[in-house]
């Protein structure tokens, strides 16, 4: 099988740059094909390329993202047969959308070929703009990507990084989104991001995943999903969130929630209290014996804010509070520092670990325990 890296972007994001990154310490030792799309313009960087050990086909007649006819399916087909490479990195024209080169890709009827990853590279300092200018163009790349790298952040005000973030999530609320400097990060982890096989909503499973039962103290299998903030608030216990995840790259969510049982709610912080802290009595027919899932809840959330590790030391200090945030039986996580370092950090009650590590793609917050109190969670950790 042969692996599929879209790399799309706007004209200057540095869609060459985070190719050349990539080939430099993500790709190195696969047989790399590169397939260009200039728009008109002459083939940069092709020395480059060469050097490299890949090779160029670029199709400086038509723009794929705009004819999408012949050369692009014959070009594809010719890479596969003749040169077998590994994996195929095609870099669209910057102002083509990534949702065409998608579907051309699946039209080429290669069947060798598989869709490995369909990335948007993104100014920090420009979302707005782009988006505003260019209206549908910019925003397909953006709504139709699996993860949104951004560029130029390094010395960016952390509220107007928080605000550009916030723009694309308008766009894709599931998209990875990569947030700190290139500089920090290494290519596997880019790329590691870029194939979304680190996600929030993966952390937040293995997390609840590792909750012993309230009951019996044992381990049971149990399904909880949250992606990118899509808390649910319901009570109900039985989550089965589907996502469909075509390679046109729409984004369905359906959210199946089976109520099972009687819920009784009391409410100690008062009956007008909104924070979504409930103590929650079940009423089960398999004779009282809750499962971790159905006792424990789970909040998570990226972050581009910057933090010292005395502001995580504080903030984790402060979780034993069980009026404020409920009873928290775990956090982790990493968040970017000032410097541009990240701290990690790791909670269990009485037992705060903060600690410096390695760069990350973005901020990651995760959280699991009874009754807690997303809002307050919020403030503490300068979400909101």
């Amino acid at each position: 099988m042969i692996k599929v890296d879209i790399i799309s972007g706007f004209l200057g994001a540095g869609k060459t740059t985070l190719i050349k990154k990539l080939l430099q310490e993500a790709y190195k030792g696969e047989r790399v094909v590169l397939i260009e799309n200039e728009f008109g313009e002459i083939g940069i960087d092709g020395g480059f390329m060469q050097e490299a050990g890949v090779e160029i086909t670029e199709m400086n007649s038509g723009c794929i993202c705009c004819s999408l006819v012949g050369d692009f399916g014959e070009a594809l087909k010719k890479v596969a047969a003749e040169l077998a490479p590994e994996r195929i990195i095609i870099e669209p024209s910057g102002v083509g959308k990534l949702s065409d080169v998608v579907r051309a890709v699946e039209a080429a009827g290669v069947a060798e070929l598989s869709l490995n990853a369909a990335v948007c590279v993104a100014d920090a300092k420009k979302c707005k703009m782009h988006m505003k200018n260019f209206g549908e163009f910019y925003a397909n790349q953006v709504e139709h990507a699996a993860c949104i790298v951004l560029s130029h952040t390094a010395g960016m005000d952390e509220d107007k990084l928080s605000a550009a973030v916030a723009l694309l999530r308008e766009k894709n609320g599931t998209a990875e989104i990569i947030t700190t400097d290139w500089d920090a990060l290494s290519g596997e982890t880019i790329l590691a991001a870029m194939e979304r096989r680190d996600t929030l909503q993966a952390a937040l499973e293995e997390m609840l995943h590792a909750a012993p039962c309230p009951v019996c103290g044992h381990h049971h299998e149990h399904e909880h999903h949250h992606d990118h903030g899509e808390e649910c608030t319901c009570g109900c216990h039985e989550h089965e969130h589907h996502h469909e995840h075509h390679h046109e790259h729409e984004h369905h969510h359906e959210h199946e929630h089976h109520h099972e049982h009687e819920h009784h709610h009391e409410h100690e912080h008062g009956e007008a209290c909104t924070c979504g802290c409930h103590e929650h009595h079940h009423e089960h027919d398999h004779h009282d014996h809750h499962h971790a899932d159905e006792v424990f809840r789970s909040f998570g959330a990226e972050t581009a804010r910057t933090y010292t590790a005395e502001e995580i030391t504080a903030a984790l200090s402060c979780l034993g509070d069980e009026a404020e945030f409920g009873h928290i039986l775990r956090a982790k996580g990493y968040v970017p520092s000032a410097d541009g370092s990240f701290i990690y950090f790791d909670y269990v009650p009485g037992e705060p670990d903060v600690r410096p590590g390695a760069a990350q793609p973005t901020g990651r917050i995760c959280v699991i325990g009874a009754e807690i109190c997303e809002a307050a969670l919020r403030r503490l950790f300068r979400l909101e």
